[in-house]
């Protein structure tokens, strides 16, 4: 204690030492030194005149606009979002474009110079070291560059690990908080940002590492992770959901490259449930910018998933990005650094995350995004875009294959609209079919996945329009044979005119579901199975086909029990089937599906009848499942 009591002033003792002209670095976010801030915004004191403030991220109440508007002090910031967005626009806070990366080279350069630090630390231990908590981004290369350095112990933050310790000596002056830390409620999330979070975490595979921020997808999304194994955390923010999704058991860090077995992050975000948890807690690694946004670090890791709300998609991919308050990936310049990690990544991929309307009733699906600010216009960065009615693959696409594919997640309201908007501009096929009625009826509900033979993982979900090139792609890898037997003719070509009719599907007569594999974001549909119901009768015909590379893994038997059970819950009394008797491998797949089986064979062709009545066989055969 005596080696820093000296050190020891009040809060407008410290702010004395402040000269006209100086620029102030500010701790950021949720360590924001408060005591300090209030006397400096409530002292008029001459010396504090042209003053310049730089704060990463402004997320507190104190710098509010009536200060501002004083001129005494100019905010100037790296961040468009929370409450400094209107500020912004009013010229009262000035924005410094840059990625997040880069700030500390700023810094370090002198390109940004900086004469006083003012940070919230915890009171030194017995070491003589504060820790800096719960922010953790540029203050160190700040504070090596400072004339005046101002620590605002607070006794209500944790002490974290990583690069958060600073030793006394380095403080000039040492002052008491009089303010709790700035705690931040839990974001409500409603039943569309839930279903979008489970949607995200569809695509998310075990062994991923992502990144959270703050906002309801994000407060959604820890639950859908929980089932999750051995992810990773390499995140700007640490939040409350981040420490749920770390206390399910989910989170290992045992797939990292960077610092493996911790939880990375800069900054925390939340509750006092959280700072309690993060006190001591070994689990979290607190570390610089320079480290958590350097695309080369986060590239190291496998599997990063980036994933980021947005605000507004066009069908061609561009993303309008969140703005005002509550917006925290809320530029390109704040965005890209990840975005540039998952492109180096092994397996990595970014997923934009957003509603199919917003609060108005309005697609946020768009055919131009082009007049809304904060565009990301980085189309080719996007891999996957995800609504509540489903994900959209954007990877490897044609402008044509991603309308397709957004208009399918859009709103079905909306839809139709699109498709006419996107023919109108030659997007779209003049020709392309919509069935309006198909929008409404779509069965949502139908995914599943299953690990065959050799680990083979096969995701199963109800045909699509946007898997017209898919499944052309897959009549093309058939042989013709395999075409044969599936259409009863040599069929050699199949052009858009014919495989649109097969995609685009009523929903009311037809069930027909497709197999896929291969990462989410270019995943390769190997099967498709269908039925389609008996105008007359309370049958329907079913048939399926697996590409031949895949053959005996039991696809084919498990695409047919699920039809079964479909067809069965649907009220339907049994299945018909046309065979022709050379296909001994399909006539196999219904001997052994389960299901009692009446053959007639008539002209080299078995004509069967599958009934439904008397089975009750159900609890065998698979059930429809959210992907684990």
């Amino acid at each position: 204690m005596a080696q820093w009591n000296d050190k020891i002033v009040t809060p407008l003792e410290a702010i004395q030492w402040i000269a006209p002209g100086m620029k102030i670095f500010l701790g950021t976010g949720a360590a924001e030194p408060r005591t300090l801030i209030r006397t400096l915004m409530e002292t008029d004191a001459l010396n504090l005149q042209d003053l310049e403030l730089i704060q990463i991220v402004s997320l507190g109440d104190l710098i509010t606009m009536k200060r501002l508007e004083t001129q005494k002090y100019r905010l100037k910031t790296f961040f468009s979002g929370w409450v400094a967005s209107e500020a912004i626009t009013e010229g009262l806070v000035d924005l410094i474009p840059s990625r997040f990366s880069r700030i500390p080279q700023l810094i370090e350069s002198g390109q940004l110079p900086i004469d006083a630090v003012f940070i919230q630390v915890t009171p030194p231990n017995e070491a003589g070291y504060c820790s800096m908590g719960i922010a953790v981004d540029v203050a160190r290369q700040a504070i090596e560059k400072a004339k005046l350095v101002v620590g605002e112990i607070n006794h209500k933050i944790p002490y974290t690990f990583g690069d958060t310790f600073v030793p006394v000596s380095d403080f000039d002056l040492l002052t008491y908080s009089a303010d709790p830390p700035l705690y931040f409620p839990r974001w409500p999330v409603d039943e569309v940002f839930d279903q979008v979070a489970a949607n995200v975490a569809s695509v998310i595979d075990d062994g991923s590492c992502v990144g959270f921020s703050i906002g309801p997808i994000y407060e959604a999304l820890s639950k859908h992770l929980a089932t999750k194994r051995n992810l990773g955390i390499h995140s700007p923010m640490f939040t409350d959901s981040l420490m749920e999704l770390v206390k399910s058991g989910a989170v290992t860090n045992r797939n990292k490259a960077v610092y493996r077995g911790k939880s990375l992050t800069s900054y925390a975000f939340g509750s006092q449930e959280l700072m309690d948890w993060l006190d001591r807690n070994p689990l979290v690694e607190f570390q610089g910018i320079d480290t958590v946004f350097s695309p080369i670090q986060i590239g190291r890791n496998p599997r990063v998933a980036a994933i980021f709300p947005a605000r507004k998609v066009d069908i061609s991919g561009r993303i309008a990005l969140h703005i005002g308050k509550g917006a925290v990936a809320t530029t390109p310049g704040e965005a890209v650094d990840f975005i540039n990690g998952a492109e180096l990544s092994q397996g990595g991929c970014t997923i934009f995350a957003l509603p199919s309307r917003n609060l108005g009733g309005e697609s946020n699906i768009l055919l131009s995004v082009e007049d809304f600010p904060n565009l990301l216009s980085l189309r080719e960065s996007v891999d996957m875009v995800v609504t509540e009615y489903g994900v959209a693959n954007m990877k490897g696409r044609t402008v044509r294959e991603r309308a397709q594919a957004l208009i399918d997640i859009a709103h079905p309201q909306n839809r139709q609209a699109l498709v006419e908007r996107a023919k109108e501009k030659n997007i779209l096929y003049r020709d392309q079919i919509f069935l309006p009625e198909s929008a409404f009826c779509y069965p949502q509900d139908i995914t599943s996945r299953h690990t065959f033979t050799g680990g083979i993982e096969v995701r199963f979900r109800h045909i699509r329009p946007s898997d017209e090139e898919e499944m052309r792609r897959l009549f093309y890898r058939f042989s013709d044979k395999t075409v044969y037997y599936r259409y009863f003719s040599p069929i050699k070509t199949m052009p858009h005119a014919k495989i649109q009719q097969y995609v685009n599907v009523d929903c009311n007569q037809v069930l027909s579901i497709v197999g896929l594999v291969g990462p989410s974001e270019r995943e390769h549909i190997i099967a498709e199975a269908r039925f389609v119901k008996d105008r007359n009768r309370p049958f329907a015909d079913v048939a399926f086909v697996v590409e031949e590379k895949y053959h005996g893994l039991g696809i084919a038997t498990y695409l047919y029990q699920m039809l079964a059970r479909l067809a069965k819950e649907r009220g339907l009394h049994g299945f018909t089937a046309d065979v022709l008797a050379t296909n001994k491998a399909m006539m196999h797949v219904f001997e052994k599906g389960g299901l009692p089986v009446m053959a007639n064979l008539s002209h080299g062709i078995y004509e069967l009848t599958i009934p439904f009545e008397g089975w009750n066989k159900a609890e065998t055969l698979p059930q429809d499942r959210p992907p684990e």
